[in-house]
């Protein structure tokens, strides 16, 4: 199970995403999981039998293995003291192969609850069985009436990723057909692997404004360091290789360290699971060689999201819609800097598609999702989904001239209804065979 906790931003992150299993592989699954789901369908039917005049409690799986290992329920509603949590990572992702890991998570209420946020720090190991290994440290403080909120990420990850060259739109991906640099080529393999290790340091600060609105700085060190193209030979040129020493990157390290502006306005009713509310926050990078990056840029990178429940007397009907961007206004990026499928803030974008998929100079991705309860009890409910990403190239395609769409539908099991955090199982498909199940705890967006 990948943790998605609301912390502070992370690239690369964890993100189940799209190589087509087997058909076996799909059966099994299935079979697998659409058993779990009757059987907890039919504990809650089973409940509520004995209770059909009245609503039943909220169940969350805490509650589940409370019962079922009979442990005395914690009636406490005290969150004023620290906490500790160690939480294992365990599940599949096509990107990563099998991962294991596990997570120390620390919280601590710096403020009354009604007006401040609940503050974490969390550090992390996860090894994926594809040669993947990750070291992370977090944390998300709010002071007192979220006067002050501090985010930070300190990373170092060995890395990996399966490169589709720049730009989007259909003829790009199924044909194999790429521009590189001025001239579209065809390759007979359109998959390009890339191994590198990843380095990153940030740390950014807001200050309250207003009753929903924040202004915030931060720095931000990302380095690349042992880049490895796979494929790269006498005879066959990759995407990374041929941009890099086009724009005079090194291919094998190259640094993006800057300064960041931002604003943010954020009137969500819930900051994990919200049934209504916006969110919008916007940042301006100057990436500047006098901190060593490798070069000088300035991008607006923005994240926007809207919550509309469609229902009073149920507000877990909810319409949500999400749309990230990141756009360069001028300077060039190293290759793996630019914004691509799932280098959103926590690695969540691009359902049906794996990490890195699609990326370009500048790139946006819509996402909307209708979400609704199936049990009464509110231990399972559902989602539906539909996305869309476009990214321009190296060459003549502009952004919002190419696009790529995948869709799907999934599963919420509430693991904790405090905080209304939950279990994310979905199955989603995009164009050209892409398609995976997805792993999560807490909502995508």
């Amino acid at each position: 199970m990948t943790n998605s906790s609301p912390l502070s931003p992370s690239k690369p992150g964890n993100h189940s995403t799209s190589i087509r299993p087997s058909n076996s592989y799909w059966k099994r699954s299935l079979i697998t999981f659409l058993t779990c789901i009757c059987f907890a369908i039919a504990s809650d039917a089973q409940q509520q039998i004995l209770k059909d005049t009245t609503t039943p409690p909220v169940t969350d799986i805490l509650d589940v293995g409370q019962r079922i290992f009979k442990i005395a329920e914690d009636t406490s509603e005290s969150i004023s003291e620290p906490s500790m949590s160690l939480l294992p990572v365990i599940g599949y992702n096509p990107s990563f192969g099998g991962v294991l890991g596990v997570n120390i998570v620390m919280g601590k209420q710096k403020g009354d609850p009604s007006n401040t946020g609940y503050s974490v720090y969390a550090f992390g190991v996860t090894y994926g069985t594809k040669g993947i290994l990750t070291f992370q440290a977090r944390h998300n403080v709010f002071q007192s009436q979220n006067k002050w909120n501090f985010q930070g990420n300190w990373q170092f990850s060995k890395y990996g990723l399966l490169d589709h060259g720049l730009g989007t739109g259909n003829d790009v991906l199924c044909a194999g057909q790429f521009s590189i640099g001025d001239y579209p080529i065809t390759l007979p393999d359109s998959v390009f692997p890339i191994k590198y290790n990843y380095v990153r340091l940030f740390e950014k600060a807001y200050r309250k404004l207003g009753a929903h609105t924040y202004a915030g700085a931060g720095i931000s060190f990302d380095i690349y360091d042992k880049v490895n193209d796979v494929l790269l030979t006498d005879t066959t040129i990759t995407p990374h290789q041929f941009y890099s020493l086009k724009h005079g990157f090194n291919p094998g390290k190259y640094s993006a360290n800057g300064i960041l502006l931002a604003f943010q306005f954020n009137n969500r009713e819930h900051p994990i699971r919200s049934y209504g509310g916006v969110y919008f926050d916007i940042n301006l990078r100057f990436d500047q060689k006098w901190m060593g990056s490798t070069r000088n840029s300035i991008q607006l990178l923005y994240d926007f999201r809207k919550y509309w429940s469609l229902s009073k007397q149920n507000p877990e009907h909810v319409l949500a819609f999400w749309h990230w961007g990141s756009y360069l206004l001028s300077g060039e990026l190293p290759y793996l800097e630019m914004p691509y499928t799932g280098s959103d803030t926590y690695n969540r974008s691009g359902r049906a598609y794996t990490i890195g998929y699609f990326r370009g100079p500048s790139y946006a991705y819509f996402e909307t999702e209708y979400r609704y309860p199936i049990t009464r009890n509110k231990l399972i409910s559902g989602v539906v989904f539909m996305n869309f990403q476009t990214a321009s190239n190296d060459a003549l395609q502009s952004v919002y001239e190419g696009w790529n769409y995948g869709g799907g539908a999934g599963f919420r099991f509430l693991f904790q209804k405090k905080s209304r955090s939950a279990v994310c199982v979905d199955f989603s498909m995009g164009q050209c065979g892409s398609n995976g199940i997805f792993f999560g705890l807490n909502e995508v967006f």
